[in-house]
């Protein structure tokens, strides 16, 4: 009786090797292309990061105080400024949203109070922002963020007119 004994070809070893190959390619390719879209996609959501926030922020406070006739446009210390009146234990108390110095800012103030622009709290840093009355209890905004990005919304209050 004989044996027979098997011989190792070249091939044996060379397919497990080229399969080998070609699985880290594909892999290494899969993660270059996520890494590509992953990328550009956080570049995108950053650049309108700014005048988005900005925007919600306004249309946000502007909700919450939507009180009768509680929001208005005026000006405040020479700046354009988005003023929000609220009334708490008798005593009257005014918020105002406006742009000092390329930052947005946020000052409240008890009201008859007499406080400079520049003691506001920045929110974020615009190139540009604008705002406006379309007629009354409607208002559109528009903000340019330090990249140059721009974005407008326009709100509409409900109670009070």
């Amino acid at each position: 009786m004989r044996f027979r004994t098997q011989q190792n070809h070249m091939i044996d070893f060379l397919f497990p090797v080229a399969l080998f190959f070609v699985f880290a390619v594909s892999a290494m390719t899969v993660i270059l292309l996520a890494t590509g879209i992953y990328r550009s996609t956080t570049e995108h959501s950053s650049l309108n990061y700014t005048a988005r926030t900005s925007l919600a922020y306004i249309c946000e406070k502007m909700h919450q105080n939507d009180v009768g006739g509680e929001v208005t446009l005026g000006v405040f210390d020479g700046c354009d400024a988005l003023i929000l009146r609220q009334t708490h234990q008798e005593d009257s108390y005014q918020t105002y949203i406006y742009v000092y110095e390329n930052e947005l800012k946020e000052l409240f103030v008890k009201d008859g109070v007499d406080v400079p622009a520049k003691s506001g709290k920045t929110i974020l840093a615009v190139d540009d922002f604008s705002m406006e009355t379309v007629r009354e209890g409607v208002y559109r905004f528009a903000c340019t963020d330090t990249d140059g990005n721009q974005d407008s919304m326009i709100v509409g209050i409900r109670s009070g007119h």
